[in-house]
């Protein structure tokens, strides 16, 4: 099959990667390219919004101390200030769009989230992430410089030289497209690209219960991690402290219960109506999440109970369905009136703050790579995310990227040549069921072991698991046909790996990582966890 060539290619279609794309076709070919339907993405799921410094009562230096606090010592100040600093702009960007932000009158609507010393989300109602996904898809399918290539998955990038070829005289590794499976037409395409962006999202399907869509499966960490970019803080992994509980729901996504109301003013309680968030922390329900995670699981161990509830029974009803019209759509489907009705709630994985190392200009250390969104390690979430702040980094990061790229295709030398993927020696599997198998035991594994309490007998024993379910799975995958399922479950073995090695490598708790063997901070580990494939014990990339 002929290559397809083109100057930016960007893999991912949630904010960071759509507002990217928007930018950089103003001056450049792109080709986007997403594994499922171009709206499906974590942005579409966001319910909170935006941080924004708008009020009157409000200050930069607000929103940064909120962050660095949040994010227990490990936040890059400088990444911090940019981000903060850049979101006005990036507000008025999004709304020159035609994001339709909710107002009162002329004024922004700031909604207040926990960990935030004043209120500053800039949102549209409780949905704020499907209205922006909606216009800037829009406008990204208005055609241009922008080609936009949906079920298309990211397999491998394309590096020259490989992590294992490099020597003292090969000079520093340059990426220059991808391996990319056309899932309709079951053939991988290659895809040459003077830039390659990295916008593929979290990894919220490596544990068994998550808000995040099933296409959140680690690519984009992984295959940058085995290209040879450094990757960092994968430990810390934030779980989101309410989402809705369905009964024995066994591992599908979960409703989630935005913070939000909590801001409104809505309590937490035990199954017998007794408060608790007052004896965790002062803020109470405002407290940042790995706080109010772990009291809520405090809670649940303690009492023996499956869920906790929200209970929003003495706010204003018609206020609570006109501001929260999504959490009462979802909660009727439910049979519940959330006006009057507590909600069950439990908390699921949500966000990974660590991710492909970059710097202020999104750039990795691999030339001609870049990375933005979820995906990437900035330094601004440290060690916990700062509710509302994930979607303000996706659109100040993507904007660099804009930059760096316009950048880097002038001064790129030409393309080097790739060869046509080689399907030689595979053959279609008969045996789905072990993929499946090994996907639900990852999923529980993690699940269990390194979830929102950790140890070292824990960490251990998926370690163990990891290391025997890795080696199952490129066994299977050197011997068998690609397809989608398959390079997935590839990808989510090495990334609940990588999550392992790096709580095992933190002994403190600190921020979302928190050992019961080690539960102070240790001001001697107040720095970033980095890993990288050449540097692994008898690992290879």
């Amino acid at each position: 099959m002929a290559h397809l060539k083109t100057d930016v290619l960007i893999v991912g279609s949630g904010i960071a990667g759509l507002s990217l794309a928007l930018k950089i076709s103003q001056f450049a070919d792109v080709i986007l390219v997403t594994k499922k339907d171009s709206a499906e993405s974590a942005t579409n799921w966001a319910q909170g919004g935006i941080a924004a410094v708008s009020g009157r009562d409000d200050t930069f230096s607000l929103h940064a101390e909120d962050t660095l606090r949040t994010g227990a010592g490990l936040c890059h100040e400088d990444a911090v200030r940019l981000v903060v600093e850049s979101a006005p702009d990036r507000i008025r960007e999004l709304a020159d769009l035609g994001v339709r932000f909710t107002r009162h009158g002329e004024e922004l609507e700031l909604g207040r989230e926990g960990g935030h010393s004043r209120a500053r989300i800039v949102h549209h109602h409780d949905h704020t992430g499907q209205e922006i996904e909606a216009v800037l898809l829009k406008q990204a399918r208005a055609g241009g410089r922008l080609n936009l290539y949906e079920h298309h998955l990211m397999v491998d990038l394309l590096v020259e030289p490989r992590p294992n070829e490099i020597t003292s005289q090969s000079g520093p590794a340059r990426c220059f497209g991808a391996y990319v499976l056309d899932q309709q037409h079951d053939v991988i395409k290659t895809i040459l690209a003077k830039a390659v962006v990295l916008s593929t999202g979290g990894s919220g399907m490596a544990y068994l219960h998550t808000t995040n869509p099933d296409i959140a499966t680690g690519d984009g960490v992984v295959a940058a991690w085995r290209a040879g970019a450094n990757v960092g803080n994968l430990e810390f992994f934030q779980f989101h402290p309410t989402t809705l509980y369905e009964g024995n729901n066994s591992g599908g996504s979960r409703a989630l219960i935005t913070e939000a109301l909590r801001g409104y003013g809505a309590i937490l309680r035990t199954r017998n109506g007794d408060s608790f968030m007052e004896r965790y922390d002062a803020r109470k329900e405002l407290a940042p999440r790995d706080i109010v995670a772990r009291a809520i699981d405090a809670e649940l161990k303690k009492r023996g109970d499956p869920f906790v509830v929200l209970d929003c029974s003495r706010l204003p009803p018609e206020g609570l369905r006109h501001d929260f019209p999504h959490i009462d759509h979802i909660c009727r489907d439910h049979g519940l009136d959330f006006t009057r009705d507590p909600i069950p709630v439990v908390p699921a994985a949500h966000y990974q703050c660590g991710g492909v190392v970059t710097d202020l200009d999104a750039r990795t250390n691999i030339r001609g790579l870049f990375a933005v969104g979820e995906v990437a390690m900035t330094g601004v979430h440290g060690a916990n995310r700062l509710a509302s702040n994930s979607l303000l980094e996706a659109v100040v990061f993507a904007h660099r990227a804009a930059l760096s790229c316009r950048e880097w295709i002038r001064e790129s030398a030409s393309l080097p040549g790739a060869e046509d993927w080689s399907a030689e020696g595979t053959v279609n599997q008969d045996e789905w069921v072990l993929v499946e198998h090994n996907r639900d035991e990852i999923r529980k594994v993690m699940w269990d072991y390194v979830g929102i309490v950790r140890s070292t007998v824990r960490l251990e024993r998926a370690q163990r698991r990891m290391q025997l379910l890795k080696q199952e799975v490129e066994d299977f995958y050197r011997r068998t046909r690609v397809n989608g399922p398959l390079v997935e479950l590839r990808n989510l073995v090495i990334l609940a790996d990588l999550i392992v090695r790096s709580a095992l490598g933190r002994k403190e708790s600190r921020g979302l990582h928190f050992m019961t063997d080690y539960p102070e901070a240790d001001h001697h580990r107040e720095h970033d966890t980095i890993l990288n494939c050449r540097d692994a014990d008898g690992g290879a990339c």
